[in-house]
Order: C-alpha cells, then structure tokens, then sequence
C-alpha cells in the first residue's frame, strides 16, 4: 500500500467515525482495498509457490544422533 492510499484511507475512516462519509466515497475506499487485497494475495500466492520444500525430517537418523551423545 502506498502512502498516499493509507493516507485517503485514514481520512475516508475519520469521515465515517464523523458520520460524514458519503456513499460515493464509500464505494471508493471499499475499491481501494479490494484492490490491495487481490495484491496481496497475488503476492503471497506467488512466494508459496516459489518456496523451497522442506525435506521430510529423518526420525530414525535423530535419534541415532541422540543416542550417540
């Protein structure tokens, strides 16, 4: 998020605490952050799929490592 969204952001929430929030800014601040959010999740899907695996833990190699102390 920019900060010039997170600033009309915060003034479009001081409006509607005031009661002076009209509809047409309303529908703008809800586009605004419908926005971000498909951002957001465009970007967290992309770094799930990049991701290395993990290898899966060798129990048995563990505890060997453990009794050998």
């Amino acid at each position: 998020m920019t900060p010039e969204t997170a600033s009309q952001l915060q003034i479009w929430r001081d409006k509607a605490l005031r009661g002076e929030l009209s509809t047409d800014e309303l529908r703008q601040a809800i586009m605004v952050l419908r926005e971000d959010r498909e951002r957001a999740a465009a970007v967290s899907a992309k770094s799930k799929s990049t991701k290395a695996k993990k290898a899966p833990v060798d129990a048995e190699a563990l505890l060997g490592e453990l009794e050998g102390l």
